[in-house]
């Protein structure tokens, strides 16, 4: 019932193109039946020569000529229909296949950060293309082979019981042997054919991690231990896959074998019921061709289970990614404000990624239109989840965080994410032009708008050196690249996209002293008029903030301007002066500091 449930899935898929799908369906009925034309006829022929006594009458000519005619007009409709139903089966089943493969992309995109965090992106580049090559080679099996072998049996063995329900028996019976076999064959290998999708899966992940890490595969010499490793896998893979080819290759011994032995038991049957007089000799020939076709069928049907048992493992795994509902999507009543002015606030936010220890932990926090607010802390404060919650990356699991008094679940993901620039510590790139990677925040940017963004960003310089400029390619993420051009080019993209809300992350780490100093000088141009997040490790960067947070365990528990906070002696001024932006102490000082209550003036000393 399982594959019976999966094979109805995959062929549910096929409603975008219901209309050519039951046309084929329709020549196949058509084909299933009129297949059994040329057995019986020939037949008929066999009986016409017997019953003539050697004597070529008048009679028996024209009944030949007809039998021949009718032969030779249902072998002319079953080229046709057979051409037909093969190339319109290939025509819907790669049109299909490729809509569906369109279809698990646009989907994949859609699921949130946390679901790629959890599965390698190796692994769904494999269910895809394995998932859609399964579906492409089901659909067109379906139509050219599975169909007519099913529909056969619906008239292969009524007809056969019609005109001789003796010999009938026989090839029940061997129906009924032939799926006793595959239904333990199944069962044997069920199991085994799971483990041998995981070894394929596992494969995938591996060669892909290790050939997004070549640089580290060549630098650490690990060329020999990554192939060791992957041939492992192999090995495993092996081992679990040639029990199960041993099994099926049983299965196709014993087909070969039941043909002969199907054959000689109906010519010596045949032969006892011929001499009674319950069998003609054009019965026995009908018959010993519907044994051929049955064996060949029945071939047919074991292959088809062969293939849907194979290709199970990858359709589940291909389903199920299918099946996972994005942990973000669009209320039925989101809006899209368009252009927003940029005042944020978050309400009380608290978010948990495992439910136990918090990110983010009461956030309460108002931002006017076009200040600077900068983040700092120690990893895993909470500064990256809090503004990825921003993003919409993830919704709080408590309170709330509202854009010009509208919650952001009320908005549309899409209008959101319009208003919103980031720019990541890691420079992210396509491998695609120069052009191509900064036109993603404006599509319809002109080239002097590319120019001009690459300028503010200090990029011109060399993206002009480039040979093709504008135009060239940046190599897989970017590696054609240093890390400070690939910075500035994502600083660029961002300043192309003109957004009314920026993030910062991290944005100027890769860049060496000079040229950050000309980017910040940059930033500081682009973030008039907007509202800018800044996360920053290095505080030197954020001295011009209008407040900065100092979160500590998902909590803000400082806030002011730069002077404020070290003037304040507590968390951050300690912080600063581990920078040398602060300058030290004395114990005097620090009680004397204002705002410094005693407890904490001797926590800070």
């Amino acid at each position: 019932m399982k594959l019976i449930r999966l094979y109805a899935r995959v062929l549910s898929l096929l409603r975008r193109q219901a209309r050519l799908a039951w046309f084929l369906t329709v020549a196949n009925l058509a084909l299933a039946g009129a297949q059994f034309a040329e057995p019986v006829l020939f037949g008929r022929v066999i009986d016409t020569l017997t019953g003539s006594g050697g004597q070529a009458g008048e009679g028996v000519w024209a009944h030949l000529v007809m039998l021949l005619i009718l032969w030779v007009g249902f072998g002319l409709f079953n080229i046709g229909c057979s051409t037909l139903v093969a190339l319109y089966a290939d025509r819907l089943a790669h049109q299909e296949r490729h809509a569906v493969l369109a279809d698990y992309f646009e989907h994949l995109l859609e699921l949130p950060m946390s679901y790629h965090g959890d599965v390698h992106s190796g692994r769904l580049m494999k269910i895809m293309l394995e998932g859609t090559d399964s579906l492409w080679g089901l659909w067109v099996g379906f139509f050219r082979d599975h169909l007519a072998a099913f529909v056969s049996f619906f008239f292969l063995l009524p007809l056969s019981l019609f005109m001789n329900w003796r010999l009938a028996v026989l090839l029940m019976f061997l129906c009924v042997v032939f799926a006793a076999l595959t239904v333990f064959v199944m069962r044997k290998t069920e199991e085994l054919q799971a483990s041998v999708n995981e070894h394929y899966s596992e494969l995938a992940e591996r060669a892909s991690d290790t050939l997004g890490n070549i640089a580290l595969v060549h630098s650490f010499a690990r060329i020999d231990a990554e192939v060791s490793g992957l041939k492992h896998v192999i090995d495993k893979l092996l081992a679990a896959q040639i029990p199960v080819l041993s099994w099926w290759a049983l299965i196709s011994v014993l087909t070969r074998a039941s043909t002969t032995l199907t054959i000689l038991t109906i010519i010596i049957v045949g032969a006892v019921l011929h001499f009674q007089g319950l069998a003609t000799v054009g019965e026995i020939v009908t018959f010993m061709a519907f044994a051929n076709m049955l064996i060949q069928r029945l071939q047919d049907v074991v292959s088809f289970t062969n293939r849907i048992f194979t290709e199970t493992p990858r359709l589940e795994e291909f389903f199920n990614v299918l099946d996972t509902i994005p942990a973000l999507r669009d209320l039925p009543n989101a809006v899209d404000p368009g252009r927003m002015q940029g005042h944020v606030e978050f309400r009380n936010v608290s978010f948990s990624y495992d439910g136990k220890r918090p990110a983010v932990l009461d956030v309460d926090v108002t931002i006017k239109p076009g200040e600077t607010i900068a983040l700092v802390g120690q990893t895993g404060a909470g500064k990256s989840t809090a503004l990825a919650l921003l993003h919409r990356s993830f919704d709080p699991q408590s309170g709330a965080i509202l854009i010009d008094g509208v919650d952001l679940r009320d908005i549309q993901l899409v209008a959101l994410r319009r208003n919103i620039g980031v720019v990541f510590q890691e420079g992210l790139l396509f491998n695609r032009s120069i052009a191509d990677n900064l036109r993603l925040g404006k599509p319809d940017a002109t080239d002097e708008e590319l120019r001009d963004a690459a300028a503010r960003a200090q990029a011109l310089d060399f993206i002009e050196r480039s040979p093709a400029g504008f135009d060239s390619r940046v190599g897989e993420r970017g590696r054609k690249l240093s890390g400070g051009e690939r910075q500035r080019l994502s600083i660029a993209r961002a300043l192309l996209k003109d957004p009314p809300i920026l993030i910062l992350d991290e944005a100027t780490s890769a860049l060496d002293a000079k040229t950050e100093s000309q980017v910040m000088a940059a930033l500081d141009e682009a973030m008039k008029g907007r509202t800018t997040f800044v996360i920053a490790h290095r505080l030197a960067t954020i001295r011009k903030a209008d407040r900065i947070l100092m979160f500590s365990g998902g909590k803000i528990i400082e806030a002011g301007s730069f002077d404020e906070l070290v003037a304040r002696n507590g968390a951050f001024a300690e912080l600063a002066r581990a920078q040398y932006l602060a300058p030290s102490l004395t114990a005097d000082q620090v009680n004397e500091a204002p705002g410094a209550a005693e407890p904490e003036a001797a926590k800070t000393t």
